[in-house]
C-alpha cells in the first residue's frame, strides 16, 4: 500500500490501525483500521466516489475535512457518508454513490 496522511488537518494525528478488510463495489480491499475511508481507497487507487444526480459527473476527494460533498459514498447501505471523516472499520461496504443510490443510473 501507498503512504498515509499522518496527521489530518481535522481528525488530528492517526495512528496506524491493524489491517482489516473491507469491500468497494464488490471487490475485497485493505486497510487500516480507523483511517478515513477515503485515505484507504485513494491508497488502492480509487479516485471516484459519486456520480452527480443532475449531470452524472464523477468526483472523488475535494476538501478532505467533512466540509463539502465530493466524497460522499454508500457505506454499509446509509447513502451520503462523508468517506474523508468516517473511520474504516473491518467488514465495511462500500460503494460507489449515483445522485442519491449504489445503483449505476441506467438501473434506476
Amino acid at each position: 500500500m501507498s503512504s498515509r496522511i499522518s496527521e489530518h488537518p481535522i481528525l488530528g494525528e492517526q495512528q496506524k490501525g491493524k489491517l482489516v478488510t473491507f469491500t468497494y463495489d464488490g471487490k475485497e480491499l485493505q486497510g487500516y483500521e480507523g483511517e478515513p475511508i477515503a485515505a484507504a481507497l485513494k491508497a488502492a487507487g480509487v479516485m471516484v466516489h459519486r456520480y452527480t444526480k443532475k449531470e452524472h459527473k464523477p468526483r472523488g476527494i475535494f476538501c478532505a475535512i467533512g466540509r463539502c460533498t465530493d466524497c460522499v459514498m454508500v457505506v454499509d447501505g446509509k447513502p451520503n457518508v462523508r468517506t474523508c471523516m468516517t473511520p474504516l472499520a473491518e467488514g465495511m461496504k462500500v460503494q460507489t454513490q449515483y445522485g442519491v443510490s449504489d445503483k449505476p443510473f441506467e438501473e434506476q
